[in-house]
């Protein structure tokens, strides 16, 4: 697959062009100062100069709160408590931006919920209406460790495109057949001098140079599952945590969610919304009892899941994608590159 190149004056263009048959979605900086993935507007704002979105971008297939189905009450309906699936939009979005970090997490979280047991279709109609073309990271954050755990600032995995920014211009790297298509129906033409393809390759050697953080993964899958569960550190790591939740919301890998029906008068709706293991009430049950009461038993939880249980599952690597907004945003400043040294040690 050949680079392609333009002037990132021409950028706009390229993305007026894209507009005629996608949504497009682009980096902007809202009034809090913190980056999101917007809809490119008519006045066409966005902006490339940042580390990573506070919020990952997975909503764009699992969304915050989605409606599944729609039933009725009214006895005089003749489909009177019949679930009808909810019209949802499937329309083709192009996300331009996406972190290579939160493009390997769409691929992560896809074997939970497209696997050869069963294929959860919201989710995966949504994944396939998605194309995206992601921004390496010229500059990654301190807490970045993505090159641990099977990915880097460039990685391509599950990219359609990968865009280098080299200062005046942007190298455009096509990944998946998709991408190609994509790249010639913008008329992105002009193939990557050899000097251009020389600095892409410098600043990703660079870059992987500047991630500073690093975690060991080698020992989880040969960790015995009880000695782990039953360690001693457990509660030292769960002292600090006020059990808020931050840590799953802004995680590209958690996919726990709760399935509630919300009627207004006669007409309802089976919505599924964002969970967090971190809640007491996640595992309640109906009898009222409880299996993860404890604070510690849900941090405990939360890391096992995605540092053992997943690595044992699927032998598919740790349930993390190196991200670091766990560790930057959490409030009392719990860290889970030091989880990952207890438990692999």
């Amino acid at each position: 697959m050949t680079d392609k190149m333009i002037k990132k004056e021409e950028l706009k263009d390229f993305l007026r062009e894209l507009k005629k048959d996608y949504d497009v979605f682009v980096p902007a900086k809202g009034d809090d100062s913190f980056h999101s993935f917007k809809t490119l507007d008519e006045k066409e704002t966005f902006d490339f100069d940042f580390r990573n979105t506070r919020v990952s971008p997975k909503s764009f297939a699992l969304p915050q709160s989605e409606s599944m189905f729609e039933f009725s009450l009214n006895k005089e309906d003749k489909d009177a408590n019949i679930l009808k699936e909810t019209k949802n939009d499937y329309t083709p979005k192009l996300i331009v931006g996406i972190r290579p970090c939160d493009a390997n997490a769409f691929k992560l979280v896809n074997i939970n919920f497209d696997n050869l047991e069963f294929r959860d279709p919201w989710w995966s109609k949504r994944l396939e209406s998605l194309t995206l073309i992601g921004l390496g990271c010229n500059e990654p954050d301190s807490t970045c460790f993505c090159t641990s755990v099977g990915g880097g600032p460039f990685d391509e995995n599950g990219l359609d495109v990968l865009l280098f920014d080299l200062g005046e211009y942007l190298l455009m790297r096509p990944v998946t057949d998709k991408g190609i298509k994509l790249l010639e129906k913008a008329g992105v033409n002009q193939e990557a001098d050899s000097a251009l393809k020389k600095k892409a390759d410098e600043i990703k050697t660079t870059s992987e140079e500047k991630i500073i953080s690093h975690v060991p993964t080698d020992k989880l899958k040969k960790k015995n599952l009880g000695d782990l569960f039953n360690a001693p550190f457990w509660d030292d790591i769960a002292f600090a945590c006020i059990n808020c939740g931050t840590c799953t919301f802004l995680c590209p890998t958690c996919w726990c969610f709760d399935i509630q029906d919300e009627v207004a008068q006669e007409q309802g709706d089976r919505i599924r919304n964002w969970d967090s293991c971190m809640f007491p009430l996640f595992t309640l049950h109906a009898s009222g009892h409880n299996p993860r009461s404890e604070k510690v038993q849900r941090v405990r939880q939360r890391f096992m899941h995605k540092l053992k249980y997943y690595v044992d599952k699927y032998d598919n690597g740790v349930a993390c994608v190196g991200c670091g907004r766990c560790v930057k945003h959490c409030p009392v400043n719990i860290d889970i590159r030091e989880v990952f040294k207890l438990m692999n040690e």
